[in-house]
């Protein structure tokens, strides 16, 4: 499972949509379950699509704190496996046939390029609406454990008490945007090196 994290004004409804938009066509058909806060993005074949094999793969996606969280599950890849074995099993039984073949080649192909070709419309969605795997300005605040006023990061003590701040400032993971403390040095979502 492939999973990242945008920080700014998006909601999942606005990554839905564009899923939506760019797979409801074509051989792929896209539906889109549940509420405003958590959804889910069915992407899947259409039942009698004339070329290349069966697939589906489920978007999931969830509001967390000043933004959304993205979850890409795993691709069904039998019927295109099953759709290129029969390809080269004709093709090497009579050359020739390849050329009747040529359609489900590339409906094959394009099925295989589907996890890039989604996160390519949900990355170019993020920057329409402004948002990215840096902290917003919302989480760019530090609150006081001793008087709860809000401080920029990298304050080392409060503007209003003059209390330490101490390590607990916040940044995120260039990998996947996930939201982590200076101490770590791995990824607790994606397991990317930090720093």
């Amino acid at each position: 499972m492939d999973r990242r994290i945008f920080h700014g004004n998006i909601k999942p409804n606005d990554i839905a949509h564009a899923l939506m938009a760019e797979f409801n066509r074509g051989n792929l058909q896209a539906q889109v379950l549940g509420n405003k806060d958590k959804m889910a993005v069915q992407i899947v074949t259409r039942s009698g699509a004339m070329s290349g094999g069966q697939t589906a793969l489920t978007i999931n996606l969830q509001a967390v704190e000043d933004g959304i969280m993205v979850e890409l599950g795993q691709q069904a890849w039998m019927g295109i496996a099953a759709s290129l074995g029969q390809t080269a099993l004709s093709a090497l039984r009579n050359p020739f046939s390849l050329l009747g073949r040529l359609d489900d080649l590339a409906q094959d192909i394009e099925s295989m390029q589907l996890n890039d070709n989604i996160w390519k419309v949900i990355d170019g969605t993020v920057v329409t609406l402004g948002a990215s795997y840096a902290l917003s300005e919302k989480l760019k605040r530090i609150s006081c454990e001793y008087c709860g006023s809000a401080n920029p990061l990298g304050e080392a003590n409060c503007l209003a008490c003059g209390a330490p701040l101490g390590g607990a400032q916040p940044t995120t993971c260039h990998n996947c945007g996930f939201v982590v403390s200076i101490e770590e040095v791995i990824c607790p979502n994606c397991n990317a090196k930090l720093h």
